[in-house]
């Protein structure tokens, strides 16, 4: 047996009301966050859902469900645009056209992402499975609140775009599904852990939010223009990409080697490269080099290591290449750095 919830409104109060509703269940609110914890009948999790300006809000769902739910976003006199992005197992996508022949049901893999808004003979409602780990990300944008932030660019914004983001009477529907970066994957997460208090979380979540819709808005005109060639990654491929991840950012001091790596997770070194280039929007190398900068960073102000010693941490064998790439990426030397770092805590 599945619960459904419909989903409608156009504030995230609204839209985690309605959700409680159908899941016979409470919320809690703090200033302009809005809680569901699942209680124990249903399963473990918690919906979370969040207002900001201009029409925006964020709708987070991590949950571990008893039953199937159905979110059947209900056709409105504004049709929300939404932005849904998935991070672990697959949910389901329905699209409920005019009839049945114009209905169909697509799967939403581990780092998709789907582009929706109902349009005057269509809905769309996703399937989350039972016994599995969820986790969606909903960007939610009531597109008549946010035409005044459009305007101010409009004589910028391309002929698609307009229709998409203009069309504040939800006229068109809207249907677009295709892998997001583990870049997105990685601000997703940074928002969903934030521990900043008072007014400094919102402002951070609400970068956070325009963040991801500038990476998105940006791809989807690429694909709309054609320039976006990404190659479409199968689910395995990805599972292996994200392990050469990990080794990576687990043994950033030993000289990697791009056709080793690949080999040890299974890949060809040009489908790790090409990978790379779809997530990331970078080389193999060129990622490596960010992580042991990174690294380097963090050493530089929370250790005691000196700059020649974190060199060879981060697995360079030249400080001065090292110096090199650290001015480049934060403009200031390692030596430097240092001083300023251990200067500030002495005073």
């Amino acid at each position: 047996m599945n619960t459904t919830c419909t989903i409608h409104g156009e504030t995230a109060q609204s839209m985690i009301t309605h959700l409680a509703k159908g899941l016979d269940t409470a919320y809690s609110s703090e200033n302009n966050e809005y809680c569901i914890d699942l209680p124990k009948p249903i399963g473990a999790g918690y919906f979370r859902g969040i207002q900001f300006s201009h029409g925006i809000s964020v709708i987070e769902c991590d949950v571990f469900l008893k039953k199937a739910l159905f979110l059947t976003f209900e056709k409105e006199t504004l049709n929300p645009l939404r932005l849904l992005f998935n991070s672990d197992n697959p949910i389901r996508h329905h699209i409920k056209g005019s009839d049945e022949e114009n209905s169909t049901v697509n799967t939403v893999s581990k780092l998709q992402r789907v582009i929706f808004a109902n349009g005057v003979s269509s809905s769309h409602s996703i399937r989350i499975e039972k016994q599995q780990h969820a986790s969606i990300f909903i960007i939610h944008i009531n597109r008549k609140s946010f035409e005044k932030k459009i305007d101010l660019f409009a004589d910028t914004i391309s002929e698609e775009l307009a229709l998409i983001f203009k069309d504040v009477n939800g006229v068109n529907h809207v249907s677009h599904q295709d892998y997001f970066s583990l870049e997105i994957s990685k601000i997703i997460e940074a928002f969903k852990s934030c521990e900043l208090d008072e007014f400094m979380k919102p402002v951070f979540l609400e970068g956070k939010t325009y963040e991801i819709l500038t990476f998105q808005i940006q791809q989807f005109s690429d694909n709309l223009k054609g320039k976006n060639k990404t190659k479409v990654l199968r689910k395995a491929t990805i599972e292996k990409i994200e392990k050469a991840v990990d080794i990576v950012k687990n043994e950033l001091e030993i000289r990697i080697n791009v056709n080793a790596l690949a080999k040890r997770v299974g890949l060809t070194s040009n489908t790790l490269q090409s990978g790379f280039k779809a997530l990331f929007k970078t080389s193999v190398n060129a990622f490596i080099i960010e992580r042991r900068l990174e690294l380097a960073k963090t050493l530089l102000e929370k250790s005691d290591l000196n700059v020649t010693e974190i060199t060879y941490k981060i697995g360079i064998n030249s400080r001065s290449y090292f110096s090199k790439l650290f001015k480049e990426k934060y403009g200031i030397t390692p030596k430097e750095y240092l001083i300023q770092i251990r200067d500030t805590k002495s005073a």
